[in-house]
């Protein structure tokens, strides 16, 4: 797939495509005066992986609340799973922020057990499942303070995977880690990918994204400027 221009409102959305996992409309966000998002538009298919990519302050972040249903679109729609809104879907979508949203004082498993315990019974993955799947040990006694960046990232994930979300939204998930943990979260991603799960992340790191992304979006002072084929188009 070439790089395709998206410099009219209509963004890029393939004219045969089924009912796509997520489509975005004319989305825009203004902060005040300020356009964090201008005129977005795409799709994003079921079971596929997408790579938001940008500098500082080129909407990414503010993109990935937005289909998480932590904050309302100021112009356009975002309709999830056939036609619910973001709120609406929200049990189907894991979102991992910046923040690790894990408490210091306690052990990754004692953290998931609270979080666990948020999920109906027998919807979720159990703590100790949800570690096994990132790497790490559930009977590691440790405090999540005492984490290294790459561990404490992979706990974060753990918690989002508890409720085995269909869409699973990653902000900045190789952000402060160093070049083998970096890879170790590239390796765990590729390993998630599934027919059933559609996976968005962001990144300026366009190298770590290419292994694993079927598509590449790369936003540009709020515009999505250009989509191009990742390392798996055609997985």
């Amino acid at each position: 797939m070439p790089a395709v221009d998206t410099g009219s409102s209509k963004g890029f959305c393939p004219a045969d495509a089924e009912v796509p996992l997520a489509r975005v409309t004319d989305l825009s966000r203004l902060f005040g005066s300020f356009a964090a998002l201008r005129q977005v538009s795409f799709d994003f298919e079921a079971g596929k992986c997408y790579a938001l990519l940008g500098e500082n302050g080129a909407g990414k972040s503010t993109l990935m609340r937005i289909l998480a249903g932590l904050l309302p679109p100021s112009h356009g729609t975002v309709r999830l799973f056939g036609d619910q809104s973001p709120a609406e879907a929200c049990g189907r979508v894991g979102y991992m922020s910046h923040a690790p949203m894990l408490y210091d004082e306690l052990t990754a498993t004692e953290n998931l057990r609270y979080f666990a315990a948020l999920y109906p019974r027998g919807q979720s993955l159990t703590p100790e499942a949800a570690l096994r799947q990132v790497g790490l040990d559930p009977a590691l006694p440790r405090t999540v303070g005492k984490y290294s960046q790459g561990m404490r990232q992979r706990a974060s994930l753990a918690r989002v995977l508890l409720a085995q979300p269909e869409l699973l939204l990653l902000d900045e998930p190789f952000s402060n880690m160093d070049a083998t943990s970096a890879h170790r979260m590239v390796e765990l991603l590729a390993g998630m990918r599934a027919p059933g799960r559609t996976i968005v992340l962001t990144t300026h790191q366009r190298e770590l994204a290419l292994p694993i992304a079927n598509h590449l979006l790369t936003l540009r002072e709020g515009r999505l400027d250009s989509v191009m084929d990742g390392g798996r188009a055609q997985a």
